[in-house]
C-alpha cells in the first residue's frame, strides 16, 4: 500500500492569491478508518487555508495523542509542526506562541484529549485567549482504545457494542465561553458547506478560537442511539446561523436570506456575515450565548454555527502587554539589560 500522493494535477487547476496550490497544504495519504469524519474535518482545514491563501511555513499544527492527533500527517505537509504527550498541546501551544506570536497556531485535539487528561491544559489556554485556533474533533468515544465512552458522550447514548452512558457530558463550548474565549463555533463534520467558513472566520480571529467539530466514529460511535452519529446529528443539529466569510480585501457578491444580518469586524479588519432569524440570538452576548446553548440541548437539538464571539477579544499577549518583537528574535542585550534596568523595575513595586 502506497502512502505517497500521486504527483499529478490537472494543469486547469488556479493557485490562490498568494501563489499556492492546493497540494501544498496536502499533506501524507490518510491512516485512518474509511469513512472516519476527522478525513473531512482535514480536508476543510486544507480548503479553509488554501482559499485564505495562507502561507504554509507561517503555519504552526501541534496535536496532542489519539486518532485526532495523528490528522496533522495529513494536512499542511509544507508546516512547522509538533505532535506532544497526551492532553499537553495546549501546554506546548502556550509556550511556542510566547516565543514567536507571529505564527498561525492551530492545534488539534480529541475529546478524550482534551475533556478528560487535557481538561487542566484546555481551560488556562482559553483563559489566557491565546492566539490559535483550537479544533476538538468530537466523537464521544476513545477509538484508540475500543470505543470507550469519553467526557463528551451525552447521558443515555450508547456506543455500538456498550450499555447507556451513566454519566452526565462536558460541553466544551459552554466552558469555552464562560471561560473567555473569543470566538467559540460548533459543526459538523459531514458538513463541509458550514465548517469550511467556521474555519476561515477562526483563523482570521484575533484570540483564541474554538471550534467543536462532530466527527462519527465509523468504527465504535456511528449507531442510531449515538449522539455522535451521522444519522443522529443529521436528525437533531440546528444551526444558529448561516456563516460567510469574505476578507476584508475581496469584493462582496452574494445573495443573502431574509431577515436580520449583523457584520463583526475581526481585529485583521476581515468579516464575518451573519444571517439568522429576527429571533435569533446575540452572539456577542456571553450569558446569552450559554443560554441558548442550554434551551437547545433540552429539546435534544445539536446547535452549530458561529455560537459566540468577542469583537473586543484580546490575546495573551495584548494581556500582558509583551514587547512587539518575537521573543526568540530578541538578544542578549534585551533580555538581560542590565543591574540598572532591574533596579528601576524593583523600585516599580515598592
Amino acid at each position: 500500500m502506497s502512502f505517497t500522493r500521486p504527483t499529478f494535477r490537472h494543469p486547469g487547476i488556479q493557485p490562490n492569491e498568494g501563489g499556492y496550490s492546493r497540494r501544498d497544504y496536502e499533506g501524507l495519504i490518510s491512516t485512518l478508518c474509511a469513512g472516519c469524519g476527522h478525513d473531512s474535518i482535514t480536508s476543510a482545514i486544507i480548503q479553509a487555508c488554501f482559499e485564505l491563501s495562507l502561507p504554509p511555513h507561517r503555519i504552526a499544527k501541534l496535536s496532542g495523542i489519539g486518532c485526532s492527533s495523528k490528522t496533522p500527517a495529513y494536512y499542511l505537509g509544507k508546516s512547522h509542526g509538533f505532535n506532544a504527550v497526551h492532553g499537553r498541546m495546549p501546554a506546548i501551544a502556550t509556550g511556542a506562541n510566547m516565543a514567536n506570536h507571529e505564527l498561525i497556531y492551530l492545534g488539534v485535539s480529541g475529546d478524550g484529549d482534551t475533556a478528560s487528561i487535557g481538561m487542566g491544559q484546555f481551560v488556562h489556554a482559553v483563559r489566557r485567549n491565546l492566539n490559535m485556533v483550537y479544533i476538538v474533533m468530537n466523537n464521544g468515544c476513545y477509538g484508540l482504545t475500543k470505543g470507550q465512552y469519553s467526557a463528551t458522550a451525552d447521558k443515555g447514548s450508547r456506543s455500538r457494542k456498550g450499555a447507556a452512558n451513566l454519566l452526565e457530558s462536558i460541553d466544551l463550548c459552554e466552558m469555552a465561553i464562560q471561560l473567555g474565549a473569543g470566538f467559540v463555533g460548533r459543526s459538523f463534520s459531514g458538513d463541509k458547506e458550514q465548517l469550511v467558513p467556521l474555519l476561515k472566520a477562526a483563523l482570521s480571529h484575533r484570540g483564541l478560537s474554538f471550534l467543536d467539530v462532530i466527527s462519527p466514529c465509523v468504527t465504535f460511535n456511528n449507531n442510531p442511539e449515538s449522539t455522535k452519529s451521522y444519522h443522529w446529528v443529521r436528525e437533531h443539529r440546528e444551526e444558529n446561523s448561516e456563516v460567510d466569510f469574505v476578507p476584508f480585501r475581496q469584493t462582496i457578491n452574494a445573495s443573502y436570506k431574509d431577515g436580520a444580518t449583523e457584520a463583526i469586524t475581526l481585529h485583521d479588519e476581515s468579516v464575518i456575515y451573519l444571517h439568522k432569524p429576527q429571533a435569533g440570538p446575540s452572539i456577542t452576548d456571553r450569558r446569552q450565548a450559554i443560554d441558548t446553548l442550554e434551551d437547545h440541548k433540552a429539546k435534544g437539538r445539536l446547535l452549530t454555527g458561529v455560537l459566540y464571539i468577542n469583537p473586543d477579544s484580546q490575546d495573551t499577549h495584548d494581556i500582558l502587554n509583551t514587547c512587539q518583537e518575537p521573543l526568540n528574535s530578541l538578544g542578549a542585550a534585551e533580555l538581560c539589560p542590565g543591574a540598572a534596568v532591574l533596579a528601576q523595575i524593583n523600585e516599580a513595586f515598592r
